[in-house]
C-alpha cells in the first residue's frame, strides 16, 4: 500500500512539473505569436500540437513541447522581428550556428532548464525550455524527386542522431552509423540541404513536405492545399494559427488521430531528462561534471 501511495505521490509530482513546463512553453510561443501577427507573419500549429489542440483543446497532457511549422522566409522574417525586439528573455538556437545540431530551429527560454537524453553532455549548447519551428519545404510533385528528397531528409535525421547520445536498435543501424564514420558528412549534409530547399521557390505543381522526422514517405508528404491561409485555432487560453484543414492534416500524418497512444507510446514521447521552470541550465551542467 506505501509503495503504491509513493508511486501515487510521485506521478502528481511529475504531472504537475510537466504542466509548469508546459506554462513556460505556452509563453514563449505567445511571444512568438505576437511577433507574428504584428509582422504578418504566418506560421501552423503542427504534430502533436496540432493533435493536442483537436483532441484536448491544448497540450496533450504528457506532452513536454510545442511545435509550429514555419516556410523559410517566413521564418526568416521571424528571426528579424525577433532581433529587432530586443528581448533578453528568449533565444533562437539554429541549425546553423550551434555545433552539432542540423535540424530545425529552437526558440528557447533563459533562466530555465531542459535537459535531453541526446543532448545532455552538450556544455556548449543553451538547454532552456523552447518551442520547435521546423522548416516546412515544398517539393515537384515527380514521385522520383520526392523519393530523392525523401531519402536525402531520412540521411540528414540519421546523420543527426548519430550526433546525439543515440543507440542504433538493429544490426543495420549499427552498420549506418559505422558508415557514417567514413562519410564526407560535411558535404553530403551540405548537398542535402540544397536539393531540400531547391524547390521551395515553386509557384505551381507542388506539395509541402517535411521529413526530417521519423515520419515516413506518406506521412511526411502533404496536400498543397493544407497549408494555405492559417485560421486561429484555440490552444489553452488563447488561439495560435493552424490549417483550416486541420483535421485533413492530422488524418494524414497519425490516421486514426482521436485514438489514444499506448502507455509505451506516451512515455516514448517524453523530451526532458531533467527540467526546472525557476532555475537556469547553467547550473545542472555543473553538477554533470
Amino acid at each position: 500500500m506505501e509503495a503504491k501511495e509513493s508511486a501515487d505521490t510521485q506521478k502528481r509530482q511529475y504531472d504537475a512539473g510537466i504542466r509548469a513546463v508546459q506554462g513556460k512553453i505556452l509563453e514563449i510561443m505567445k511571444h512568438i505569436d505576437e511577433l507574428c501577427r504584428e509582422n504578418g507573419i504566418v506560421y501552423y500549429i503542427m504534430g502533436g500540437t496540432a493533435l493536442g489542440a483537436i483532441r484536448n483543446g491544448g497540450f496533450i497532457p504528457w506532452d513536454d513541447d510545442l511545435d509550429i511549422f514555419m516556410t523559410i522566409d517566413q521564418y526568416r522574417k521571424l528571426k528579424s522581428s525577433f532581433e529587432r525586439s530586443g528581448s533578453d528573455k528568449f533565444v533562437i538556437q539554429e541549425w546553423r550556428t550551434t555545433p552539432r545540431y542540423i535540424e530545425y530551429v529552437k526558440v528557447r527560454m533563459n533562466g530555465t532548464t531542459f535537459i535531453e537524453h541526446g543532448f545532455r553532455n552538450r556544455a556548449g549548447m543553451h538547454h532552456g525550455i523552447y518551442v520547435d519551428i521546423m522548416i516546412l519545404h515544398k517539393v515537384a510533385l515527380n514521385l522520383c524527386i520526392q523519393k530523392l528528397v525523401y531519402y536525402e531528409c531520412k540521411y540528414v535525421t540519421f546523420y543527426a542522431l548519430s550526433q546525439r547520445n543515440w543507440r542504433p536498435k538493429s544490426m543495420a543501424q549499427k552498420v549506418a552509423l559505422s558508415l557514417l564514420k567514413i562519410l564526407p558528412n560535411r558535404a553530403l549534409i551540405g548537398a542535402c540541404y540544397r536539393r531540400i530547399y531547391r524547390y521551395d521557390g515553386l509557384k505551381d505543381d507542388f506539395c509541402w513536405c517535411y521529413w526530417i522526422t521519423k515520419a515516413s514517405f506518406k506521412k511526411g508528404l502533404f496536400d498543397r492545399t493544407f497549408f494555405e491561409l492559417p485560421v486561429d485555432i484555440p490552444f489553452e487560453d488563447t488561439e495560435l494559427m493552424g490549417s483550416a484543414h486541420i483535421k485533413e492534416y492530422l488524418k494524414a500524418r497519425y490516421g486514426d488521430y482521436m485514438k489514444l497512444p499506448s502507455e509505451d507510446e506516451r512515455k516514448a514521447s517524453v523530451h526532458a531528462e531533467v527540467f526546472d521552470t525557476e532555475n537556469g541550465f547553467e547550473r545542472y551542467l555543473e553538477l554533470k561534471r
